[in-house]
């Protein structure tokens, strides 16, 4: 991500999924403990340096009707789940041109709302 060159908005909604994520992992055993720790204090490092991720707020309610607006048009042909439906519109709403993503339907409905997608 320093090699991008911007850091990338980091929401309410992103520290609970990314947070819960690490956790979840450790639940699930694909991490120990000490790892999930270090991933956790590394996350809080990033956003205290903002080179990688920097905090960014949202209005819920317009983030929403995106989502709503979105999957109404798209979601029949593409099958997206809510909280995917949620980041693309988060991203649309905060006028960000890139979309980073693993996930294919996620990655549909992004390109479907006129976000670049990346890796």
């Amino acid at each position: 991500m320093q090699g991008h060159g911007k850091a990338l908005p980091f929401t309410p909604w992103h520290r609970l999924a990314v947070r819960n994520a690490i956790r979840l992992a450790a639940f699930q055993g694909l991490i120990d403990s000490h790892a999930a720790r270090t991933q956790l204090r590394q996350v809080d490092s990033d956003l205290e340096d903002q080179t990688v991720l920097v905090h960014q707020s949202l209005d819920w309610t317009d983030v929403l009707r995106e989502a709503e607006r979105l999957g109404a048009a798209h979601n029949e042909r593409l099958g997206c789940r809510s909280a995917d439906l949620f980041h693309v519109a988060a991203a649309c709403q905060l006028g960000c041109a890139q979309f980073l993503t693993f996930d294919q339907r996620q990655a549909a409905m992004a390109e479907a709302a006129g976000l670049t997608l990346k890796p």
